[in-house]
């Protein structure tokens, strides 16, 4: 499998490598591989030759507070609802909540969907 690189890189892993591994000074390696040298020096400081992951590290709302999302949580968990009806049952307490942020909410706590086991379906023959 080869590497995903997005339309501006000026770097692929054996470049970082030989950086990594080559004795001679920033200067000559940034005109060598035509980068600038603080990337020569950020990939020599490192000890990998894989990017970093960009963006947050937690994943959070915009829209929600972290009481309105334990709030929802808590319903959701303990009511053990479906989607609309959560939705119902919070929309007069946190007004700016939508279908769509409530689903977000859902999802980044792992209980957007209910176990098949508790579904009220009938049973079917």
């Amino acid at each position: 499998m080869g590497q995903v690189l997005h339309g501006s890189v000026k770097t692929t892993h054996s470049v970082r490598a030989e950086l990594q591994r080559s004795q001679a000074s920033s200067a000559e390696l940034a005109r060598r591989f035509g980068i600038n040298e603080k990337t020569v020096r950020k990939w020599r400081s490192r000890a990998r030759v894989e990017d970093e992951p960009t963006g947050p590290k937690e994943r959070r709302s915009s829209v929600l507070s972290v009481i309105e999302e334990a709030a929802i949580v808590a319903l959701r968990a303990q009511a053990r609802l479906p989607l609309d009806d959560v939705y119902v049952a919070l929309k007069d307490a946190i007004p700016h909540l939508t279908r769509s942020s409530l689903h977000r909410c859902l999802q980044r706590h792992g209980i957007s969907r209910l176990p098949k086991a508790e579904l009220d379906r009938p049973f079917r023959r």
